[in-house]
């Protein structure tokens, strides 16, 4: 927020320049002067707006530096949060004492393939994969897709995830 408040001085400044540049442009190729103005206050005033413009730049410079800066700290952030749900998944799939199939069918679930695309992917027939979605549900002890995604969410809306992804930071600290 303090960042959009200092930049609409800069965006008025460059605007005013860039008016005065074409204004004296367009008033030149007129003809129209009310009244001449001396030589060394308009090479003041085109000094002036140049620099305004050059202040311009160099804080539009700073502030995409400042945004690649964030933008990189997020990508970070995901990065670990994505490696977090993935310890979440193993965790979970290892108290379930899920098998190998059992532990690439539930993650096709959870990414939301239908049962036919899981087949297909799997090479196997629809049944089986339908067998080992049950075995997954009666071993997680839900009912359904809802709720086995929904340990998941849970899980991610708490303090689970941000945890392990401070973990690693932490340690390296």
């Amino acid at each position: 927020m303090k960042s959009r408040f200092l930049l609409w001085p800069i965006y008025l400044l460059q605007f005013a320049c860039a008016v005065f540049f074409i204004s004296d442009i367009l008033l030149g190729v007129i003809g129209v002067r009310a009244q001449p103005i001396s030589w060394q206050t308009r090479e003041l005033l085109e000094i002036g707006a140049a620099l305004g413009l050059m202040l311009g730049l160099f804080l539009g410079a700073v502030a995409l530096s400042r945004t690649n800066r964030r933008r990189q700290k997020v990508e970070a952030e995901l990065r670990a949060a994505s490696g977090a749900f993935m310890e979440i998944l193993e965790e979970r799939f290892a108290d379930w004492q899920l098998t190998p199939a059992e532990r690439d069918v539930a993650l096709f679930v959870i990414k939301g393939l239908s049962t036919s695309e899981i087949a297909e992917l799997r090479e196997t027939s629809a049944g089986t994969v339908k067998a080992q979605t049950n075995a997954i549900y009666r071993k997680a002890e839900v009912s359904g897709r809802a709720q086995l995604l929904s340990l998941f969410v849970e899980e991610l809306m708490g303090d689970g995830l941000v945890d392990r992804a401070a973990q690693p930071a932490a340690s390296v600290a």
